[in-house]
């Protein structure tokens, strides 16, 4: 009989990874069990999607209420009611006391392929500034917004013009605030003006790219960059988005408003939704027909949206994130002490990582971390790794997660680091 590995090998391309061969038949908040019987507990949550869990009661209730009534009209075609609705929520939501707009697309990578087209069509200007390590989608522009080549960029030819990149601040690797703001400058003065540039895009916490927070100084200061320039700032909080960092948005750590918010995964709890967000005049720079698309704002992952905003809000998602990620990262640091490969422990709520180095070189190390995720998965837990340098775990369970999985998970993850170092 032939594998289902052997049958995804024959008819998908090999471009699309797997990170494991589990071939998923049922989830349930932070289990998922196999075509085999085989239980795991969820700590990738479809990468930042299922903040609320596989199949949050709530949510799955929303979604069969709207499958009764229709589940596409196409809303530029003939519009409705809740589309309008989750786009008031939305704007009172988002971080900035302003007057704000939304629209609905699909993916995190349309969101910020509009946001794009917003800020060039709100300032007449083509340049956009992003970041290194930071992960912004896989379409033509996402690539090219992206801090990182391999794998994204690897062999899909020329990318879209006036795009430049600064390095993000990581104190860790020896890249301070002050530096990277003088790098910005530096960039403005050799590479392009800044009264070009249309926006900069930054993550609140580079989600790919290791999980690395941005200093609330380097965030403030880019405000003030932005301001000066006439420049738009975009805050792609595609991963960050709906409690995950301890706030329903992680600009609001900052106390910053961006101009434009783009977001995604979590926002429909397993519903492919994404929306930017932003300052009412700048979204309606576009004339009518500049935006949208044949499934933007699907009325299944619209009714899920809803659902989810209101679990957050009812079951206090934002605290219990704050809580999760606490044990967490205590966990981690008792860990530590037993395991020196452990070089950096960190994350906003339950936004977190762990991010390892060889004992004897003090260099990244991407083998350890794999070592560790594969153990993990024996052990039935299921781990994410990344960063720049493929040394970094990230821990992205659903904030569901049951206190009683959630202390068998830590189990498995200190097992699995220490078993790493033999």
């Amino acid at each position: 009989m032939t594998s289902l590995t052997d049958r995804k090998n024959a008819a998908i391309s090999r471009g699309v990874g797997m990170t494991t061969q589990i071939y998923a038949d049922r989830a349930e908040n932070a289990e998922i069990w196999d075509k085999e019987g085989n239980r795991y507990i969820d700590f990738a949550s479809g990468i930042a999607v299922v903040n609320t869990g596989h199949r949050h009661p709530k949510v799955i209730a929303a979604v069969k209420a709207q499958l009764d009534r229709f589940t596409h009209t196409c809303h530029q075609v003939v519009p409705y009611e809740n589309y309008v609705h989750l786009a008031e929520r939305l704007n009172a939501l988002a971080p900035g006391k302003f007057a704000k707009k939304t629209i609905f697309v699909t993916t995190g990578a349309e969101a910020v392929e509009n946001a794009v087209k917003i800020a060039r069509a709100a300032t007449g200007r083509q340049a956009i500034v992003a970041f290194g390590g930071g992960f912004h989608g896989r379409t033509f522009m996402g690539m090219a917004l992206t801090g990182k080549v391999v794998p994204y960029k690897v062999g899909f030819g020329a990318m879209p013009a006036d795009v430049f990149h600064a390095p993000f601040p990581i104190e860790l690797h020896g890249v301070s605030v002050e530096q990277s703001l003088a790098a910005l400058k530096r960039l403005f003065a050799a590479d392009v003006d800044p009264a070009r540039v249309a926006a900069i895009i930054i993550e609140p916490v580079q989600g790919e790219g290791g999980f690395y927070p941005v200093p609330t100084a380097f965030m403030k200061a880019l405000r003030e960059i932005c301001d000066q320039h006439g420049i738009l700032l975009i805050a792609d909080e595609v991963q960050t988005g709906f409690a995950r960092t301890g706030k329903l948005f992680a600009m609001e750590h900052h106390d910053v408003a961006p101009d434009l918010t783009t977001m995604a995964k979590s926002l429909a709890g397993g519903f492919p939704l994404a929306a930017v967000t932003g300052r009412a005049e700048i979204m309606d720079a576009p004339g009518p027909g500049g935006l949208g698309g044949t499934y933007g704002g699907n009325p299944l992952g619209i009714a899920a949206a809803h659902a989810v905003l209101d679990v957050i809000a009812e079951e206090k998602l934002c605290e219990r994130a704050d809580q999760l990620g606490g044990r967490l990262k205590q966990r981690l640091a008792a860990i530590r002490e037993k395991a020196p490969e452990i070089v950096d422990i960190r994350g906003p709520g339950f936004m977190n990582a762990v991010e390892f180095n060889d004992v004897k070189t003090n260099l990244p190390s991407a083998d350890f971390a794999n070592r560790v995720r594969l153990i993990a998965l024996e052990k039935g837990l299921i781990l994410l790794t990344c960063g720049v340098h493929g040394n970094v775990i990230r821990f992205l369970a659903p904030i569901t997660i049951q206190d009683e999985v959630f202390a068998e998970a830590l189990d498995i993850l200190e097992t699995s680091i220490l078993e790493a170092r033999g």
